[in-house]
């Protein structure tokens, strides 16, 4: 299988320059549970290019690197789990809502798989891709209500 993009949006009802947080690798932690980034090497600024973590979300471990960002509009990563997909992860921001009060969101993967097993995976995940984003609506939604 080749390489595949799978782009889609959500809302998140914070203006872009507080949302950005929450797609950095800490500020995932907030929304995302078992999301628990490990840095191999001391990372004061988690969004600065070339640093690299570490997650083991649904049993799979994958490391990341920083590939570029502009605070409060758009990071991107790269990404490799091992025997299963690699490729890159990008977010971005923008005004929306009255007086951008608000952000939409849009999100590309392009990935690869990396195995004639994960091709399988590969697909379901490109089924669900919308299930998952709204997935991360909600949660991010739930978290912002539960701050009061």
């Amino acid at each position: 299988m080749s390489g595949l993009r799978l782009t889609g949006r959500i809302e998140v009802g914070l203006p872009p320059a507080e949302a950005f947080r929450l797609f950095t690798p800490r500020g995932e932690q907030d929304w995302t549970p078992g999301w628990q980034p490990v840095f191999p090497s001391p990372a004061a600024d988690d969004t600065e290019p070339g640093t690299v973590f570490v997650t083991s979300a649904h049993g799979h471990p994958t490391t990341w690197v920083v590939t570029g960002r502009e605070p409060g509009r758009r990071i991107s990563y790269a990404r490799v789990t091992p025997a299963d997909r690699a490729g890159t992860v990008t977010v971005e921001l923008s005004p929306a809502g009255p007086n951008g009060q608000a952000s939409a969101v849009e999100v590309s993967y392009q990935l690869t798989a990396l195995s004639e097993h994960a091709q399988a995976a590969l697909r379901e995940f490109t089924d669900r891709y919308p299930a998952f984003l709204r997935s991360w609506q909600d949660a991010i939604s739930a978290w912002l209500r539960s701050r009061g």
